[in-house]
């Protein structure tokens, strides 16, 4: 069976358009990582409001409805996770209809249609992305499941011989935990857009490209510029006044 590079199945615009996509994804991931430690976002408003929670969970003894919240987030989680395998189990059914999906494709690819190879070629690109993010949505559950157990081995309101200091430090420990799951599930959220994005490429190179811009340009107004965003600032320096 003749075997073909990378190179020999995709053309020069198509070897341009993986870049494109490629360079927007995680230039984006290191650009909102970057900045979320520099300037107000979600993922910084996010933190001071779990580091809030947590500061509160430490003074009262019932404990239930941050349970309750708790299994909630992982919950989602869990159901982001289990439609990558779904999606996954579906790419591979692709395989078997190539032929098929190429027609369907060709009356609307807007340059050369594409070969079975290439077609494979990116169905294994998807396949990766959602197997990233099957990881990524995972790596989140069980960091939830660790801050579950900082929750049930927090110590109680009335328990003596603690003091606010140390109560203090462990609530920073739980909030870091809850965030660095956060920003798991995020990382997980970025996957599932871009695969969208990507999906884009089966039309042609120039449609993947636009909708990976697009993407972007999504992904940060929502991080930095939302309505969502500005009103839980104000209610950051709400809190912070009250205090």
């Amino acid at each position: 069976m003749e075997k073909h590079s990378v190179s020999l199945i995709l053309n020069p615009l198509d070897l341009a358009t993986l870049v494109v996509f490629f360079a927007c994804w995680w230039g984006y991931a290191f650009y909102a990582q970057y900045n979320s430690k520099r300037r107000s976002c979600l993922v910084s408003v996010l933190h001071q409001f779990r580091l809030a929670w947590m500061s509160r969970l430490l003074r009262r003894d019932n404990r239930i409805a941050d349970a309750s919240v708790m299994a909630n987030l992982e919950r989602s989680s869990l159901f982001f996770a289990s439609s990558s395998l779904l999606i996954i189990a579906g790419l591979f059914t692709a395989f078997n209809y190539s032929e098929k999906a190429l027609g369907i494709l060709s009356d609307f690819y807007l340059l050369s249609p594409m070969s079975q190879q290439e077609w494979e070629l990116k169905i294994i690109v998807l396949v990766a992305i959602f197997s990233y993010a099957f990881f990524t949505f995972t790596w989140s559950v069980r960091q939830y499941n660790f801050c579950s157990v900082l929750v049930g081995s927090a110590p109680l309101a009335t328990e003596r011989g603690i003091e606010d200091s140390e109560r203090e430090l462990y609530a920073m420990y739980m909030a870091q935990i809850c965030s660095l799951a956060a920003n798991q599930f995020n990382y997980g959220l970025r996957a599932f857009y871009f695969a969208m994005a990507f999906c884009g490429w089966f039309l042609g190179p120039y449609f993947c490209m636009a909708a990976s811009v697009m993407v972007v340009a999504v992904l940060y107004r929502r991080e930095f510029r939302s309505k969502t965003f500005k009103t839980l600032s104000r209610g950051l320096v709400m809190k912070s006044h009250a205090s």
